[in-house]
């Protein structure tokens, strides 16, 4: 049954006693009832309209529908409980929690302590649940009470910027660790060539100044690839525009990597047609990185293989390096792109390696919309193949970039 808006009656009685009085005063008896009934009538019309406005949320009934349309596409998940049972879920919390939560006690759809301390509080706030759905997830959980028994829960993702924070860490710390290293080495022997003066005989001094100057390079060369991999990371974002005829560039990258020492071992396989769209100063240092790398953990001797030809049936230029060193363990061979990742430190830094070549590589690789795959066997040897996609374009004569 609608509600009948209440009665104004003290309007009523004044409007009643100021009739009486104006039918004393001598105004005849129809005209003061109808003043009466005028104002007794314009009275009820203003407590109906102000009842209708002053009409509370609670009073109004939830239209559950429209509050699920409206957040259906929201990019968070957010739940409606009703006396901590879940009335309404969007399309978000579905795919986190699952389909099945609709009607479910919230407490169990969330399944973490700390969730369950702020539902059991009932009061709004938020909190940090680490672990919620995966074991490495962070969530905001927010709840947000409504009147009567209603509240609105919203999760927040915070796991990517937790990953961020923590490669951030990792990242400043071990390159200080790298950084440190050399330094420590080029102050230790300028100390003894300082204190030990005379003392000592000219071949340690030389010995002591090849060291400081080997562990300087070092230094720079660690130094000038952090910066390729801040420039490379910064870039990652923006398209490269020229158009590179591969071949040539290859050919040149790997030659100059070997350098005129190691050149001999060098076996080039190089398909002059594909053209692609990419970044000619970073593609020539994925290929050296790659070459650098064969010739450096190779066998000593052995030959390295450099490759490229075009797939027809997916239309991609394929690179491949191979060396025939001792191979890599596969429990190895996912983190080979991290930062500063060594299968075996002291040979790396014996021969010079930052551990930083693979992860330009890879972000490389990621900028050309390429992939790299990374096949070994422990006694074979080991591949690195980038796949670029290719133009629909032919080479002009002479050069590597095509305007």
């Amino acid at each position: 049954m609608p509600n009948r808006p209440a009665l104004p009656w003290p309007g009523l009685i004044i409007a009643f006693i100021s009739a009486i009085a104006l039918f004393l005063l001598g105004l005849g008896f129809w005209l003061a009832v109808g003043v009466f009934a005028i104002w007794a009538g314009t009275l009820w019309l203003v407590a109906s309209e102000h009842d209708g406005e002053a009409r509370t949320p609670a009073e109004a009934p939830l239209d559950t529908n429209r509050m699920a349309d409206l957040i259906e596409f929201a990019g968070n998940p957010l739940i409606l409980t009703d006396r901590n049972r879940i009335a309404i879920a969007n399309r978000a919390a579905r795919k986190t929690l699952g389909s099945h939560i609709i009607g479910q006690d919230v407490r169990v759809a969330l399944r973490h302590p700390d969730a369950l301390k702020l539902v059991d509080k009932g009061r709004s706030g938020s909190t940090l649940a680490r672990g919620m759905s995966r074991r490495r997830d962070v969530w905001r959980i927010s709840r947000q009470g409504l009147d009567g028994d209603l509240a609105v829960i919203e999760l927040i993702n915070r796991t990517a910027e937790e990953d961020i924070g923590r490669a951030h860490t990792d990242f400043v710390a071990n390159a200080s660790h790298e950084l440190r290293t050399p330094l420590a080495s080029i102050i230790g022997y300028v100390e003894t060539l300082e204190e030990g003066g005379t003392n000592l005989d000219e071949a340690k001094r030389t010995k002591f100044r090849q060291t400081i100057l080997r562990e300087a390079r070092r230094l720079q060369q660690l130094v000038s690839d952090l910066m390729s991999l801040s420039r490379i990371e910064a870039e990652k974002h923006e398209v490269p525009g020229e158009h590179i005829a591969l071949g040539p560039l290859v050919e040149r990258a790997a030659r100059d990597a070997a350098g005129s020492e190691r050149t001999a071992r060098l076996d080039l396989a190089l398909d002059t047609a594909p053209i692609i769209e990419g970044d000619t100063q970073q593609i020539e240092q994925l290929v050296r990185n790659l070459v650098d790398n064969a010739l450096k953990y190779g066998s000593a001797d052995g030959r390295v293989s450099v490759s490229l030809s075009h797939q027809q049936q997916d239309n991609r230029a394929v690179l491949e390096v191979t060396d025939q060193g001792e191979g890599i363990a596969q429990e190895h061979i996912p983190h080979l792109t991290r930062r500063f990742y060594r299968t075996d430190p002291g040979r790396s830094r014996a021969s010079g390696g930052t551990g930083l070549g693979l992860a330009i590589v890879k972000h490389i690789v990621e900028r050309h919309r390429a992939r790299l795959d990374i096949k070994s066997k422990l006694g074979e040897g080991t591949s690195f193949i980038v796949r670029f996609p290719v133009l629909e374009i032919e080479p002009s004569e002479g050069g590597d970039a095509l305007s």
